[in-house]
């Protein structure tokens, strides 16, 4: 008996390292069945080696942090949009809103750095402020900030949240927008309503990368990825 309790514990601290160091995921197991998976990378993963990923890897789309708030440019932006889309990924841009600053401040930046392309994926405001703004001043400056964007990208912008800023500040409201959750733990769950992109690992290991990263996948097929952005 004692060497049975020993081999459980002992596999049961094997798990737990290799999910803590990223080698395996639980959430893995819900997200196995989409087939079209990403990545969603900043300044943080350092220089990323995209054709190793290209080489090794099954990915199809990379988000790609391009600002955050008024006056902020990710230093590796241009870098990884140039790297990415010449090793054949399809790109998007994300922008980390703030309320520090007007949504229509914070736009005339991403534009001013994200490029126009009509093969890009839309683009994406990262919601993960406090939950102690005034809810209809977010929801203000949110929309005016989607607004220009959709306005310059022909494309309407897609959200990414969290439960708790999903909760307090989209719920309700902003149903015309397709979301993008995350969820590191277990299988996504809103209020009846339908998410587009699931962030299902904050602790990805890809070859090509030194750090973690985010990996995430889209809901439906590839058929269905493909009608949805009208790629060919």
């Amino acid at each position: 008996m004692k060497r049975i309790i020993l081999l459980i514990v002992s596999i049961l601290l094997l798990l737990g390292t290799l999910e803590y160091t990223g080698v395996i995921w639980h959430n893995g197991l819900f997200a196995f069945r989409y087939e079209v998976k990403g990545l969603d990378v900043s300044h943080h993963q350092g220089k990323i080696n995209w054709n190793q990923i290209q080489e090794n890897n099954n990915y199809r789309f990379v988000f790609i942090k391009a600002t955050e708030g008024h006056d902020f440019i990710d230093k590796k932006f241009s870098y990884n949009w140039q790297q990415a889309q010449k090793y054949g990924f399809l790109t998007g841009a994300y922008h980390f809103f703030s309320m520090r600053s007007s949504g229509e401040d914070q736009a005339k930046k991403f534009i001013s750095i994200v490029p126009k392309e009509k093969n890009s994926l839309p683009p994406v405001i990262d919601v993960e402020i406090h939950l102690q703004h005034d809810k209809n001043k977010v929801r203000k400056e949110l929309r005016n900030l989607a607004g220009k964007l959709q306005q310059q990208y022909e494309k309407k912008p897609i959200l990414y949240v969290t439960y708790d800023t999903y909760n307090q500040y989209i719920k309700g409201d902003f149903h015309e927008f397709d979301i993008w959750i995350r969820d590191i733990l277990k299988f996504p769950t809103l209020d009846n309503r339908k998410w587009l992109f699931w962030q299902y690992s904050n602790r990805g290991r890809v070859d090509g990368i030194d750090t973690y990263v985010d990996i995430n996948v889209f809901n439906g097929d590839y058929n269905e990825f493909k009608k949805k952005f009208s790629l060919k």
